[in-house]
């Protein structure tokens, strides 16, 4: 068995290895940037290293300073988890040679299965159903749009390398094309340093299925059952569950053989998930499946196999990678009840999803359910990895009990000041046609509006809110909410309170009710705060209320809606604009947003330059019409 394990990767993933190595007695060795000194993972290794500043690239993706961690820290083996370098095939042979156990697939079945063209290509030849495209080495824009044509719009262009959703977008018509491509190859380029795509047709009423699949060094190869992960926003999973909705036995033995003859292809050891997408406009049939693509890693996910299968995935990883026969062959493995994952995101829906970064005054998660989060209460959300700050994953004896009881989860979440996705996961987790198994990719999508509409404070919650500025008022804390104009402790039946949430003023009649106020409203600066069904809503007093945008920017001011890099300047100063115009490009938790002139106008400033880093809420370029 390994005696210490370095854990090349940070949040979540390392907190989640770390368990399981203690479990089993296997010392383990974190390594962390700047922006992570802080973190939980840190705290709970045996061992940490420092690997440099905050970027990516000076850290974590630094192959020399992750193989000099492990060899100063006495690490005899390394586990990557997932991101990062966790499928770049010279890493691992760079981890070997270097005297150190990879705890991952052979460097050869990464590279086979790394770019998505030449997978698809090896698994055609292995009998495993592809999806129809163009996976070419012509990457001219030309031969692109030809293809294209040829294979009928709507289309999806995929970035070549990296996964994820980053890259890809869905091309509708010919006038579409030339901007989606130029779009996708700049985030390719920027996630995986590699901006060659591919073409497939678009599928309709798509899913996402994938499926678990381990093998060892003595031939042995198994599948752990599928994963259905087709709830998704922009190509991101959002939530994920086992075992898929719909499936049925005879589709189930089709898909989950053709998953081990594509790991038996390359001769795979440890985890990996082969990515199938389906066309589920009539049912899951086993002859509308396609093969996508192959994760050579632990995927995020995995708690939902592990909680139907019993088994423990990164235990798994540790046997096979010390030389051990995979515990479970294929006739001791079943499936028990269902789970149900949805993951948290540091983002605000109601603002296209932007990601949200700041200090966690609150982090909590009531409720029965298991959290692997990447932070505690107190912790840092910065704007230099992904926005991801925990999984929730319920499992019950039936999906719909998993689904009801997780929907009580997200609505229980408590998370202040970063936004977050807690409350649309609650409404998908509820919406009656995710109950009955009626899910594809567009679900989101289609249901946008309705998912981040928010109806505002109940009176339950402005309730609340009242009595919680009463008892201030009488001197539990200090602030501005000591000045209740007419207000008394005697105070009549009828008494009225004012506040003011997200700028629209309330009023309260209380009708009697003085019993004090509940722990799902509390004080932060100032500033009561209201948690409900997901949401946190926050009430400010007269005085301190303003704007955070002076008056006079109005449209003529361009500001950066989240902290990140700038990565693309498009105008310079005395540009004359039309409205829906790319001005500049910014890159944060591993998206790229392009933002856009919001009106015909002249550049009358400019305040960025390409690699500058910005704070949210900065000044980028101010206009004049």
């Amino acid at each position: 068995m390994l005696k210490r394990v370095l854990i090349a990767n940070r949040g979540e993933i390392a907190r989640r290895v770390i368990r399981t190595a203690r479990r089993m007695a296997v010392e383990t060795v974190a390594v962390y940037s700047d922006a992570d000194a802080s973190s939980p993972f840190v705290a709970e290794a045996d061992q940490a290293v420092r690997l440099g500043s905050a970027p990516a690239a000076e850290s974590y993706l630094n192959v020399e300073r992750v193989l000099s961690a492990a060899r100063s820290s006495g690490a005899d083996s390394i586990h990557p988890g997932y991101g990062f370098l966790s499928e770049n095939a010279d890493f691992a042979e760079a981890v070997k040679g270097s005297g150190l156990i990879w705890v991952g697939p052979p460097a050869s079945a990464i590279r086979a299965m790394g770019l998505k063209d030449e997978a698809k290509r090896l698994m055609a030849a292995a009998g495993v159903p592809t999806t129809p495209g163009y996976q070419g080495v012509d990457q001219s824009e030309l031969r692109l749009r030809q293809e294209a044509d040829r294979i009928g719009y709507p289309i999806l262009i995929k970035a070549v390398a990296g996964g994820g959703g980053k890259g890809m977008r869905r091309v509708n018509s010919p006038n579409e094309f030339s901007a989606a491509l130029a779009s996708c190859r700049l985030e390719a380029a920027a996630s995986f340093g590699d901006d060659r795509v591919l073409l497939e047709t678009y599928v309709p009423c798509p899913r996402h299925i994938e499926v678990q699949v381990f093998g060892d060094a003595f031939g042995n190869v198994v599948h752990l059952f599928e994963r259905d992960c087709s709830l998704q926003r922009r190509h991101q999973k959002v939530i994920e569950e086992a075992p898929a909705p719909g499936m049925d036995g005879d589709v189930r033995e089709s898909i989950c053989a053709a998953a081990v003859r594509a790991a038996a292809a390359v001769s795979y050891e440890g985890a990996g998930t082969i990515e199938f997408i389906a066309d589920a406009s009539h049912g899951l049939r086993a002859d509308r499946i396609w093969f996508m693509e192959m994760n050579t890693r632990l995927q995020v996910e995995h708690p939902v196999t592990e909680a139907i299968t019993g088994q423990d995935l990164v235990e798994w990883q540790l046997r096979v990678a010390s030389g051990e026969r995979i515990p479970r062959l294929q006739h001791e493995l079943g499936i028990q009840g269902a789970a149900i994952e949805a993951r948290l995101y540091a983002e605000n829906p109601k603002a296209g999803f932007l990601p949200s970064t700041g200090r966690l005054e609150r982090f909590r998660i009531p409720g029965q359910s298991r959290v692997d989060s990447a932070v505690d209460e107190g912790n840092e959300i910065t704007p230099f990895y992904d926005p991801m700050i925990a999984k929730l994953i319920v499992h019950a004896s039936t999906r719909e009990q998993a689904a009801r009881e997780l929907a009580n989860v997200c609505r229980s979440a408590q998370v202040w000041p970063i936004h977050t996705n807690a409350a649309l996961l609650a409404r998908c987790l509820s919406d009656p046609d995710f109950i009955s198994g009626q899910v594809n990719t567009d679900f989101i999508g289609s249901r946008t509006e309705t998912l981040i509409a928010s109806k505002g404070p109940s009176a339950t919650a402005l309730t609340a809110a009242a009595l919680f500025k009463i008892d201030l008022a009488e001197g539990a804390e200090p602030g501005p909410w000591k000045a209740l104009s007419g207000f008394r402790v005697n105070a009549p039946r009828h008494l009225q309170v004012s506040l003011i949430c997200d700028g629209k003023p309330y009023t309260v009649n209380l009708d009697g009710q003085f019993k004090r106020s509940s722990d799902s409203v509390l004080l932060f600066d100032d500033m009561i705060v209201a948690f409900e069904g997901g949401e946190a809503f926050s009430f400010s007093s007269t005085e301190s209320f303003a704007d955070q945008f002076d008056e006079e920017d109005g449209d003529s001011t361009i500001r950066a809606p989240m902290a990140g890099r700038i990565v693309q300047v498009d105008v310079t100063v005395g540009d004359r604009v039309k409205k829906g115009q790319a001005l500049v490009t910014l890159e944060a938790m591993k998206l790229v947003h392009t933002l856009v002139a919001p009106t015909d106008a002249l550049v009358a400033e400019l305040h960025v330059a390409v690699d500058l880093q910005v704070s949210e809420g900065a000044i980028l370029i101010r206009l004049e019409e």
